[in-house]
């Protein structure tokens, strides 16, 4: 399932990201890939070792992110992971590739990745090329959103950025562990939410909203993994 969540955030915490962008150090990005992805990458990210400006980041981004409920019901989080900010110059793409099973620093610390995302920090004005491509089962996906938007999909799909062009690209990526692994599931769940809203408020004591309420709720009990 692909999802688009749309203006997660504002003007006046787009502005607040790029002032924090601009006192940022940038490294290569390959210096947090895994073996096969360095060969296909090339951009720049914020140094891991700039905590103070990623902290600032972190809790304009995912302070809004996560509070999303398209985020919620759609990638149903157990474990976030930290996100890369990263842009793209003139000729700096990443070519094809799998996001890598499991994550994170070390024992204890680890986490599956089944959501990936990715936060559109500037406008496709701004910059030619550049799109995300996702291959789908019905074709390849090109993503490329208004600053501000997100767009979620599973960590499992073959994808790439294409080549930037002219102008910059500048993203936030992240990925989350669910706490429902299958992507089938997920999106099932998440259609039969929407069902769900709707029942609860146009008809809150009708027994069909009862019956999918309660199917919606176990389900999610049967499927979780926690």
């Amino acid at each position: 399932m692909l999802l688009h969540i749309p203006n997660v955030l504002n003007k006046n915490e787009l502005q607040a990201v790029h002032s924090l962008l601009q006192k940022a150090k940038f490294v290569d990005g390959k210096l947090s890939a895994g073996m096969a992805a360095q060969r296909v990458k090339n951009n720049q990210e914020v140094s891991r070792d700039d905590m103070q400006i990623l902290q600032q980041l972190n809790n304009v981004v995912m302070g809004k992110v996560t509070r999303h409920p398209t985020y919620q019901y759609g990638a149903l989080p157990l474990r976030v992971a930290t996100p890369f900010y990263a842009r793209y110059g003139k000729g700096m793409t990443y070519g094809d590739h799998v996001d890598d099973p499991v994550m994170g620093p070390g024992p204890g610390q680890q986490y599956r990745s089944d959501v990936s995302m990715t936060v559109f920090l500037n406008n496709p004005e701004d910059y030619q090329g550049g799109e995300l491509v996702i291959r789908t089962d019905f074709g390849d996906r090109k993503v490329k959103l208004p600053a501000g938007d997100v767009v979620m999909y599973p960590s499992s799909s073959i994808h790439h950025v294409a080549e930037v062009t002219e102008g910059e690209r500048i993203v936030a990526v992240t990925w989350l562990q669910s706490m429902v692994r299958e992507p089938q599931k997920r999106e099932l769940l998440y259609e039969l939410n929407l069902a769900r809203e709707k029942l609860l408020k146009s008809a809150p004591e009708a027994s069909e909203t009862k019956q999918v309420d309660r199917s919606y709720v176990n389900l999610v009990r049967m499927w979780s993994e926690l």
